[in-house]
């Protein structure tokens, strides 16, 4: 491919592409082989305010670099502070070598992204912040619980225990949340043994219905 072939290609593209991403893309044709890589076409220049023979780059600086790999999704700010992804491919022939540039500009978007985060950002959840967590009595109801026995926890015999489970249902403590392996701790036994207690003060109080 000639010169003249290679660059009537990357023309049609930069155009093709420019026009199917709309106006916040702009596309650019370097000559690499100059020393100042001016720009040999350009399309929605309007981004980096550049136009045809102009030696900077996007971001405005003065190309002094030799590209001879492609670059792919540069974060670039323009001179006029627009935020872009920039993306660079390095094109070489016998006697041409072209930079092909895309730079899209998501100025736009990054605004879009903080109207929505704002709109998203919230603090505690519903129930946190209106509801005092349920697990938090279960200390205060089982102290009530063993002071209507009248003895330390460690004194108890299954009696005892089984009557300080009685008083915790008669409060509704274990609808609190990790009630059972709270009073299982406190108790000295174990959750099975709770959960045994349980249904033993349950068929009690059934007996006792009927």
């Amino acid at each position: 491919m000639t010169r003249e072939e290679a660059f009537e290609t990357l023309n049609r593209m930069a155009r093709g592409i420019a026009e199917m991403f709309g106006s916040n893309c702009e596309t650019v044709i370097h000559d690499l082989a100059d020393p100042l890589h001016p720009v040999l076409a350009i399309y929605n220049s309007h981004i980096s305010g550049r136009s045809v023979g102009s030696t900077q780059d996007v971001t405005g600086v003065e190309q002094d670099l030799y590209l001879d790999s492609d670059v792919v999704n540069l974060l670039a700010v323009t001179p006029s502070g627009q935020q872009t992804k920039s993306t660079t491919f390095s094109i070489k022939g016998k006697d041409y070598h072209f930079g092909f540039g895309i730079n899209y500009d998501f100025t736009p978007l990054a605004y879009a992204n903080r109207v929505l985060l704002d709109l998203m950002h919230t603090e505690v959840d519903f129930h946190s912040a209106l509801y005092k967590p349920r697990d938090t009595g279960i200390g205060e109801l089982f102290d009530a619980a063993v002071l209507r026995i009248g003895k330390p926890a460690r004194e108890m015999n299954k009696a005892d225990r089984l009557r300080v489970i009685e008083h915790l249902k008669e409060m509704d403590a274990f609808s609190y949340r990790r009630a059972v392996p709270y009073v299982a701790a406190h108790l000295g036994v174990s959750r099975y043994t709770i959960y045994k207690y349980l249904d033993e003060v349950n068929a009690k109080q059934e007996e006792g219905e009927s």
